[in-house]
């Protein structure tokens, strides 16, 4: 058996009407939820186009977390080198992991990237001018399927 809801608003118990919901509020959505392209001609799963974890990393000698979501720990591996670990499991080390930095004043042959990618955590390196330095920001975001 199927069942189908189709809402224009959602409102809360207060009678207020709008996008916003109790702190307490849970929308579970099952892993085949579908949306309709903008145009209308597709369907997508909703699951797999969400972003599973991102951070923002301060990556200087007191390397950690500005932000994030899906992290419960960051190591400052070595010099311009750092790994999240995430809080829930990658169904597989296959998942998409785009990352950037801010460059230092070096600003020659900048490059960022992610070295290695387990189904638990994302190691990013950040070189310039030839070898591995710290830099000020760093920011990854993982898009795949959770375990």
């Amino acid at each position: 058996m199927t069942s189908q809801l189709n809402v224009d608003t959602i409102v809360d118990k207060a009678g207020s009407s709008g996008p916003s919901l109790p702190n307490t509020t849970t929308i579970k959505m099952g892993n085949t939820s579908t949306y309709v392209s903008d145009g209308g001609a597709v369907t997508q799963n909703t699951v797999q186009g969400l972003i599973k974890c991102w951070v923002n990393i301060v990556g200087t000698s007191t390397a950690g977390f500005r932000d994030s979501f899906n992290t419960s720990s960051f190591t400052d591996v070595s010099t311009g080198q750092y790994t999240t670990t995430f809080s829930n499991n990658m169904s597989n080390d296959d998942f998409s992991a785009p990352v950037g930095a801010q460059d230092t004043s070096t600003r020659s042959n900048v490059h960022t990237s992610f070295e290695e990618q387990t189904t638990s955590t994302l190691r990013i390196m950040h070189f310039e001018s030839g070898g591995a330095l710290d830099c000020v920001r760093i920011g990854a975001i993982v898009a795949g399927d959770l375990a």
